[in-house]
């Protein structure tokens, strides 16, 4: 898992759209980048709706946000458009990013231990250095949780 100081991996993927997004186009801006298991679920829909609904406070703060999952950029569209979602989304079906950011590990489900995807968000400010990194993300409160320490931040 990464930590608050280092720079952040670099990375090209591709979005909804099938249009290649990567860190260096994301700099100069704040930037929230949530890792989240699948489209559709419960969970991923409920932290996606919260970050759609707060996208005006956060570019308010001249922030964007990004989920990223090893959901096909197709699921993305059919994810965006079912829940009018604003966010980017960003295919990793290879998880070179997941892994990268270390948001691939091992996880438990009614006592059986498996890999597989840990909810984490990190914060990277407009140089591209991570600010705050929260991982195995519980979705209540979360998406409030980030636009503070976001405030925070800028406020420093």
């Amino acid at each position: 898992m990464l930590n608050p100081g280092d720079k952040a991996p670099d990375f090209t993927l591709k979005n909804a759209d099938d249009q290649d997004i990567s860190l260096n186009d994301l700099k100069g801006k704040w930037t929230v980048l949530y890792f989240y298991p699948k489209d559709n679920t419960s969970g991923c829909t409920k932290e996606a709706c919260g970050f759609t609904e707060a996208l005006p406070q956060f570019q308010g703060l001249d922030a964007q946000i990004f989920g990223v999952s090893p959901d096909s950029t197709k699921s993305h569209r059919n994810f965006r458009e079912k829940y009018d979602l604003n966010i980017g989304l960003l295919s990793d079906p290879e998880k070179e990013m997941i892994q990268a950011y270390g948001a691939w590990g091992e996880k438990k489900n009614y006592g059986k231990i498996y890999m597989g995807l840990v909810r984490s968000t990190f914060l990277i400010d407009p140089d591209g250095v991570v600010q705050h990194v929260w991982s195995n993300v519980r979705v209540d409160g979360h998406v409030e949780k980030v636009r503070d320490r976001l405030e925070e931040l800028k406020n420093a």
